[in-house]
C-alpha cells in the first residue's frame, strides 16, 4: 500500500531474538509489520488499510 501510495519506507528485520525484543519492548506487540510515522506507532497492516478507507493516512502523509 506505502509503495503504491509513492512512500518512501524503511523496513527493520526482527529475525534475531535481540531485534524481536526491541520491538516488543517498543510497541508491547510481536507482530509484524508494525508501522510507524515520524516515531509514531500506527500499527500494523489492518489498521493502515482501515487510515486509508476513511481517507486519514493520505492527510498523515501530507496529501
Amino acid at each position: 500500500m506505502l509503495s503504491h501510495k509513492g512512500v518512501e519506507f524503511k523496513e527493520i528485520s526482527v529475525d534475531g531474538p535481540a531485534e524481536m525484543k526491541a520491538l516488543v519492548e517498543r510497541t508491547g506487540m510481536r507482530t509484524v509489520p508494525q508501522i510507524f510515522f515520524d516515531e509514531k506507532l500506527i500499527g500494523g497492516f489492518t489498521e493502515l488499510a482501515e487510515l486509508d478507507s476513511k481517507g486519514e493516512l493520505d492527510r498523515i502523509l501530507g496529501r
